[in-house]
């Protein structure tokens, strides 16, 4: 146990160093310079935390002084005025000018601010307003394998391998093995004290699946946002508004006569005031509950990596007024106990959605006693 316990601790300590050597990267645009001022830093983490159509893993400079980046390019998939076109991220490599023009498929391309322009027909070079907006490009639909979507597949994968195999254990009805006696208990616990609970003992079986699912993804994602490769995919507002509307779903379908009337007409009030609580109900019930689900997740996995990046940037912003051993110690050690608290919160904000999902699920299917 001595021997895991710091190898746990040397693994987690390597990552915050990795992590620190990458905060030494410019953001995408401009990428030739290292991380020096407050203002960079900041515009730094503000990049750091969106998605991206590439990996960035890091940066160093060379010893002729030049700036070299290290990661891997994902696919390009763009639906444009001539239909379907594709291409490596690759393509979109920076020079002096920070934008490069991609040609294919007839058509030319532009990446500005992460985000991928289709450049009008004669154009050679993007223009720009006095606001930095492209004059003579629009945007088009952007259907690529970013680091996010990326993240998504990767972990659904992960997920289907793992309890693909704890399931054939159950059908043979062997004692899980390997990973199986890790995830059992897991599944265990979301089963007994989330859905059951919640949603009762007479309906908790048909909803049991959504929760574990939900559970898990939320809980890996947010463990790989704690790694070197940047995955940052539960604080996007577009995976967590998905995973919202998706509970949204299943309990205004599942929600059964008792749970509409409730809703749309009070029983036990005043006439007069129903319509008023009917409007009242329905905001909450198709407003107020997913937007509370997908802002918790975001705002909390965001704020975690902010806080975390912050706190390597100590050695950065600190350096001059510090040793620069004094500040990198103060760093590593604050990000070093920082990340172990966001190792509880992964856990702690995937239990909180299936939670509230599982609320909100059995409000709706519960059966009211009527005397």
């Amino acid at each position: 146990m001595n021997g895991a316990s710091k190898s746990f601790k040397l693994v987690v300590l390597i990552m915050i160093l990795f992590a620190s050597f990458q905060g030494l990267a410019k953001s995408e645009n401009d990428e030739n310079k290292e991380v020096d001022t407050k203002d960079e830093v900041t515009e730094y983490i503000l990049h750091h935390i969106k998605d991206a159509h590439d990996f960035h893993l890091f940066s160093y400079t060379s010893g002729e002084g030049e700036r070299k980046h290290v990661g891997f390019p994902l696919p390009i998939i763009l639906w444009t005025s001539n239909g379907l076109t594709t291409f490596m991220s690759s393509e979109f490599h920076h020079n002096d000018d920070g934008h490069v023009i991609v040609e294919k498929n007839g058509l030319k391309f532009a990446k500005i601010h992460s985000k991928i322009y289709e450049l009008e027909s004669g154009a050679s070079e993007v223009s720009f307003d006095d606001g930095h907006h492209a004059t003579n490009a629009s945007k088009v639909l952007d259907l690529s394998i970013t680091k996010s979507v990326f993240g998504v597949l990767l972990v659904g994968l992960l997920m289907f391998l793992a309890f693909s195999s704890l399931a054939r254990q159950y059908k043979k009805k062997q004692i899980p093995t390997g990973f199986g006696r890790v995830l059992e208990p897991l599944v265990i616990y979301v089963r007994d004290e989330i859905a059951r609970p919640n949603i009762g003992e007479k309906k908790y079986r048909r909803f049991t699946g959504y929760l574990l699912t939900v559970f898990f993804f939320i809980w890996i994602l947010n463990l790989l946002g704690l790694t070197p490769l940047g995955f940052n995919v539960t604080g996007q507002l577009a995976v967590t508004a998905a995973l919202a509307i998706f509970t949204l779903v299943i309990y205004t379908v599942s929600g059964n006569k008792d749970y509409w009337m409730h809703i749309l007409w009070m029983p036990g009030v005043p006439i007069l005031i129903r319509p008023v609580l009917a409007v009242i109900e329905l905001a909450g019930a198709l407003l107020i509950k997913p937007f509370s689900l997908l802002v918790r997740l975001f705002a909390n996995i965001s704020a975690g990596h902010i806080v975390v990046m912050s706190l390597i940037a100590i050695m950065f912003t600190l350096k001059e007024s510090l040793t620069v051993g004094g500040a990198t110690a103060l760093s590593l050690l604050l990000s070093f106990f920082i990340t172990l608290i966001e190792v509880l919160v992964a856990f702690l904000q995937a239990y909180i959605f299936t939670m509230l999902s599982a609320l909100f699920i059995g409000m709706a299917v519960e059966e009211h006693d009527h005397h």
